[in-house]
């Protein structure tokens, strides 16, 4: 019995890994992806690598074509909407519902969260990690935490979007701005203010979408009909 649950743990383990270079670009939209180099190099068998790109296939974030390969998912602006729809209707709802005598041990980890998101050292990754703290928090405030689990296993593709988005702006300050702008307003009072700031907050990744789709349509998804034809090599059309 134990043996079987570490083989679990283990698929578990690599289905995680998988797609956690998938969300951080590591495996960029689009990319080719072949069982045999991805076990050779998680130090894996094939099996837990095929079940692990059938769990992302069902997720959206990986595609799996018959004679043809399996795919990362190029970035859908349609599902990054879904998820983006469904964030801003959580997370401005949570702000509803934030307590008039905010918990103070709380208020104080999410300035801490704020005063690491301004060292001039913070790589983009873990800007992201500061990022998703943060919105928990805020949710965490209010008395909703547990449902950010809910939220981020919907935001693949918005949370490749955003990343996408990071890379393309010379700092994230302008981020950590907003993250400020938006504490600022609830620990004053000032829920009308917090929920503004963070609906344009949120919304920023459609005009990153936009400014990125412009220089790089590789990266994103065209319609149902986008589907790689492997000549010589892949061509997606």
């Amino acid at each position: 019995m134990a043996q079987a649950n570490g083989r679990r743990t283990s698929r578990r383990g690599i289905y995680l890994k998988l797609r956690q270079m998938v969300l951080t670009l590591e495996l960029p939209p689009g990319a080719a992806l072949s069982e045999n180099e991805l076990a050779a190099s998680l130090g894996v068998s094939r099996t837990p690598v095929r079940e692990s790109l059938i769990l992302l296939a069902q997720e959206g974030l990986v595609q799996i074509f018959p004679k043809i390969g399996s795919f990362v998912s190029r970035v859908d602006p349609a599902q990054v909407a879904d998820a983006q729809f469904l964030r801003e209707a959580v997370e401005l709802a949570s702000l509803d519902d934030l307590p008039a005598q905010p918990d103070p041990a709380l208020v104080g980890e999410l300035r801490d969260n704020l005063e690491r998101q301004r060292r001039p050292d913070l790589g983009l990754e873990e800007f992201f990690e500061l990022d998703e703290a943060f919105h928990q928090g805020l949710m965490r405030l209010s008395g909703h935490g547990n449902v950010w689990t809910t939220v981020a296993a919907a935001k693949g593709h918005l949370d490749r979007a955003r990343r996408l988005g990071l890379h393309e702006n010379v700092s994230p300050a302008v981020f950590a701005t907003q993250h400020h702008e938006i504490f600022a307003a609830v620990v004053g009072g000032d829920i009308t203010l917090a929920r503004t700031r963070m609906r344009d907050h949120l919304r920023a990744v459609f005009s990153d979408i936009e400014r990125i789709r412009a220089h790089s349509p590789e990266l994103f998804a065209t319609g149902p009909s986008t589907v790689p034809v492997r000549r010589n090599v892949v061509i997606w059309e």
